[in-house]
């Protein structure tokens, strides 16, 4: 890695300009005509704006955030902001939680105190391009380098030992720190496994019922609301023009998969996204991972699924050849894509299950 090597202080401050400014961007939204079923509705994306003009409290959640330890470090020439916050417990083991896509710092925030409270360390940072680890600076910023660079954040923390978290696009990057580190890293807990058949028909004998309703509903994602993987892994930067110029038009985009969230943690993501100007430079991770080359093998390190309802179905045949050491494997039916939030109690029960038996 290059670049400095000192950890800075950090602390959110946004500027009441912006504030005023995304209030009367807000103020004037003009909402698109509609008829049914091409997109995320009007009403929700009104919904989201008047909820965000009207009733969220921007200050209270810099207030949250800035109630726990923030920093900055630079890694291979990209500022990384994160969340450091220490159990004080003997033997704590450190844990790295990874965000995704339309997501932020914001999906972990309630899995904080428990997982501190459970004896874990946290290290809570904002993914290369997205929040307030600013936009990224130069290409290549997939997910492989973004594991690297989470090598050497937990390394600057002095972790020697730790266990990795992820959920969406954590949950790929995740499974490469484990790759890249597995004598450091004791286990990996993500909320999907994203294996796909490979196109071998012996792959697809025999499927279990539970197997087959997993790939219809994966069917399902790409033919009714994929196609935002497919603009951003071609042309993120043709809709980046209009997200960072109209919060109402960020919180269409972002919004779609998050529909079924309740609007304050929809906006404060929102909000993540707008006061740092990255709707643009998040989206180029798409386009990033789309270009890159994988490696080839499995991951060998322990790693564990909890699953939940509302959410990605993984298939364990797929996964399992990808993966040689899955140890846990727990589907819920509760809970969202979004688990951290709408099912922080049993998601952090497993993840403390998981890794208990790996310290």
């Amino acid at each position: 890695m290059t670049g400095m090597t000192n950890i800075q202080p950090f602390r959110i401050d946004v500027p009441q300009a912006d504030l005023d400014d995304r209030a009367d961007r807000l103020a004037r939204t003009r909402f698109a005509d509609e008829l049914p079923g091409f997109g995320v509705p009007v009403a929700r994306v009104r919904e989201l704006v008047e909820h965000w003009r009207d009733r969220f409290d921007g200050r209270a959640l810099e207030a949250r955030l800035n109630s726990y330890p923030q920093l900055t470090t630079e890694i291979d020439g990209q500022l990384i902001h994160f969340l450091h916050v220490r159990s004080g417990k003997d033997g704590a083991l450190p844990l790295i939680l990874t965000h995704g896509w339309p997501g932020s710092i914001v999906e972990y925030l309630d899995v904080l105190d428990p997982l501190t409270e459970a004896g874990f360390d946290v290290v809570l940072p904002s993914v290369p391009g997205f929040g307030f680890s600013g936009p990224t600076r130069e290409t290549g910023w997939n997910r492989y380098r973004i594991a690297r660079a989470w090598t050497e954040l937990m390394a600057r923390c002095g972790y020697e030992r730790y266990g990795a978290v992820g959920n969406d696009g954590g949950a790929m990057i995740s499974p490469e720190v484990g790759r890249l580190a597995p004598e450091r890293v004791v286990g990996v807990h993500v909320t999907q496994i994203f294996s796909f058949p490979s196109g071998d028909p012996a792959e697809m004998a025999d499927l279990t019922e539970e197997e087959a309703a997993g790939l219809a509903h994966l069917k399902w994602f790409w033919d009714t609301i994929g196609a935002f993987n497919v603009l951003l892994s071609q042309q993120p930067q043709t809709v980046a023009h209009a997200l960072v110029d109209s919060p109402a038009g960020l919180a269409g985009w972002n919004g779609q998969l998050m529909v079924e969230q309740d609007v304050e943690f929809a906006v404060a993501n929102l909000a993540i996204y707008w006061f740092t100007r990255t709707a643009a430079s998040s989206m180029r991770l798409y386009r990033e991972d789309s270009l890159a080359e994988p490696p080839s093998g499995q991951t060998t390190v322990p790693l564990g699924l909890a699953a939940f309802a509302n959410d990605f179905q993984s298939i364990r045949r797929f996964a399992e050849r990808d993966h040689v050491n899955i140890v846990s494997w727990h589907t819920y039916d509760e809970g969202s894509h979004y688990a951290a939030h709408d099912a922080t109690k049993t998601l952090v029960n497993d993840v403390v299950t998981f890794f208990e038996g790996l310290r």
